[in-house]
């Protein structure tokens, strides 16, 4: 059951047997039997990312960019973007090297 807030409007969650709201501070009592109506359970995933590294085979195929490698200092290398975080955030944009095979990313 869900109950919300009479002075402010925002959901009331169960903290010491009392429904309690976060934004203004309002409590109110429950009984034995509602405080088990208004249990409050969180539930959280641990998401794995996976980001996929482009092998040597087929990197022709990629966009090339003059850019410096951190690791050797040459200035042109593959790049390629892909989403690895929330879809509501920018792309991640990965990079690889042409000289030494490098890959770093860089986030916008």
């Amino acid at each position: 059951m869900v109950k919300f807030c009479p002075k402010c409007n925002n959901l009331m969650l169960p903290k010491d047997g009392k429904l309690k709201c976060a934004v203004c501070g309002y409590e109110e009592e429950t009984t034995a039997e509602g405080s088990k109506e208004y249990e409050y359970k969180e539930h959280l995933e641990n998401k794995k990312e996976k980001i996929t590294v482009i092998e040597s085979e087929g990197l022709e195929t990629l966009p090339t960019t003059r850019i410096e490698c951190p690791k050797c200092g040459h200035n042109e290398a593959y790049w390629w973007l892909q989403q690895t975080r929330c879809a509501d955030e920018p792309e991640t944009r990965f990079y690889k090297c042409k000289k030494c095979g490098h890959t770093w990313r860089e986030y916008d």
